[in-house]
């Protein structure tokens, strides 16, 4: 939903001590923080996100700012709350116990919100994974399809296996949801068994040739590796030269070239 759906008011925020209160270690935002949502729960989940902590953002506020009532808020509020990234509660403050409503931009599970409440979160930040906002989105692309977030969990090693092997986010979307019976029983189980089956074979990958000409360590012409023992070629130990040329480039062409690619690599001659 576009910005200029919403009310151009600014957001009140919430009595002293109240409001929204940023849950801690959260990743920087990015364009694909609420697709795993339903449209409107993503709008509205993207609105909360951009207010400040102690914005006031209960369901009665947020109907009279976002084109929506109050019973539709609470009910996409319950589903960002499923989602992880909404909680409400209390905290107990120099002996008083306040009312709090926990907001992370970051999708949290039930273990990290149990940890969180005992207050042992663990700081490394949480990871959510290419396969796993492809996986979360399904449900937008074909609503037959629609994972929950342990399944999502689950079945994101295999589609880090087709990443692995040069597939695009398209060609997954293809493999999980075009040709589908009607209906869809056990989305989950479906999904796994497309992502094994059509698993594409793995890419032939062909090593670029190095492409590197080395010198006699004595008088500095290049030669054929075969050419130079112990770094020094034929001529310079001593040795009658070998009966193929040892390059067709004048040495002086080959020394400005080198010198040249040595100033643009900042090497020292």
């Amino acid at each position: 939903m576009a910005d200029a759906e919403f009310s151009a008011a600014p957001h009140p925020a919430a009595n002293p001590g109240y409001g929204k209160r940023s849950a801690p270690y959260q990743l920087p935002p990015a364009p694909t923080d609420f697709a795993h949502l339903p449209p409107r729960e993503a709008a509205i989940a993207a609105y909360i996100d951009r207010l400040d902590d102690g914005s006031d953002i209960s369901a009665k506020t947020l109907a009279k700012h976002l084109p929506y009532g109050q019973c539709a808020m609470r009910t996409a509020l319950n589903r960002v709350t499923r989602a992880g990234h909404l909680r409400r509660g209390v905290e107990c403050i120099d002996g008083l116990w306040i009312t709090r409503t926990w907001w992370s931009r970051t999708a949290r599970d039930d273990s990290w919100w149990s940890a969180f409440q005992r207050g042992d979160v663990p700081r490394q930040r949480p990871t959510r994974t290419r396969a796993y906002v492809l996986l979360a989105a399904l449900g937008r692309t074909n609503s037959a399809m629609s994972l929950s977030h342990a399944e999502c969990r689950a079945l994101s090693p295999l589609v880090d296996e087709w990443f692995a092997r040069d597939a695009t986010e398209d060609d997954v979307l293809r493999a999980l949801t075009s040709g589908l019976p009607s209906p869809v029983h056990h989305p989950f189980a479906m999904a796994r068994t497309r992502l094994i089956r059509k698993l594409p074979p793995e890419p032939v990958r062909r090593a670029r040739p190095t492409l590197r000409l080395l010198e006699c360590a004595k008088c500095g012409v290049p030669g054929r590796a075969d050419a130079l023992r112990d770094g020094t070629c034929n001529p310079c130990r001593g040795e009658p030269p070998t009966s193929r040329p040892r390059t067709t480039v004048p040495a002086a062409r080959v020394h400005a070239h080198a010198a040249a690619i040595r100033a643009r690599e900042g090497t020292p001659a």
